[in-house]
């Protein structure tokens, strides 16, 4: 028996909403790898932080040193991870006002220390409580997809920043992050974008384009829509203005579909 135009309609619906959710899926697993490394670093620094209240101290940058073996094996066993390490919230600690115990892999693959001048007096880099990958997990208590940005910080490189909260003793103590260099990040799920019947692209929660398979939004430029931030934390897929918008699987980034 042959289908009715209204059957065939339905059977194409539900083979798009299939495909969407797969490629949702396997973006959020690319991801979700990078975030792996996030949690480590944050439960590394929130029990380097506890033991520093047991001893009835505050912690120092010296005391930081300690992530150094955990955050050399995260950049050489993750593959998207270019850069990793906890960005302490200003007064954390005692010898300094600002720190970043941050690594990164170099152009010939070692592992090396981020070395920042992070003196307020001659420093443009000492305030980096504005960065996104900092003032969102501070803001909202979860993780974060910041960019595509150009990283002057770091690498000078088009990146994306995954990052969580740290806490001490329920207060807010810093951020855990990872980058991912964006030409990595772009190569992993362009081909995923691509295998959907409609031009697709993804966004992080304030809107920005992280990467895109649409030649009406590029990778950096903001998609206006509703506010992100709320479908993500709905979690639920959504119509908006003509756009289909379907978060990826606890990964705060949304594909959307034009």
């Amino acid at each position: 028996m042959g289908w009715s135009t209204g059957q065939a309609h339905s059977a194409a619906a539900t083979l798009d909403t299939d495909a969407e959710a797969w490629v949702a899926s396997q973006v959020g697993g690319a991801l979700e790898a990078v975030f792996e490394a996030v949690a480590a670093t944050r439960a590394d620094t929130a029990a380097l932080l506890a033991k520093a209240t047991a001893q009835g101290r505050r912690p120092a940058s010296v005391d930081l040193a300690a992530l150094r073996p955990g955050l050399h094996q995260r950049l050489t066993r993750q593959e998207l991870v270019s850069g990793v390490g906890f960005v302490a919230a200003p007064g954390l600690l005692t010898d300094v006002p600002a720190w970043l115990e941050w690594w990164q892999t170099g152009a010939d693959g070692d592992v090396r220390p981020l070395l920042l001048d992070l003196d307020p007096g001659h420093s443009a880099y000492s305030d980096y409580t504005h960065w996104d990958w900092f003032a969102l997990p501070r803001d909202t208590g979860r993780r974060a997809v910041a960019g595509p940005y150009v990283d002057y910080l770091c690498s000078d490189e088009y990146s994306l920043t995954l990052s969580a909260p740290v806490e001490t003793e329920g207060r807010f103590a810093g951020v855990a992050a990872a980058d991912v260099y964006l030409r990595h990040f772009e190569a992993a799920v362009l081909p995923l974008l691509r295998r959907l019947p409609r031009p697709a692209h993804l966004v992080n929660a304030r809107g920005r384009v992280a990467a895109s398979a649409d030649p009406a939004h590029l990778a950096g430029s903001l998609t206006k829509g509703p506010d992100f931030g709320d479908l993500l934390t709905e979690a639920t897929p959504a119509e908006y203005e003509g756009l289909r918008l379907v978060p990826c699987h606890g990964i705060p980034l949304v594909l959307v579909l034009a």
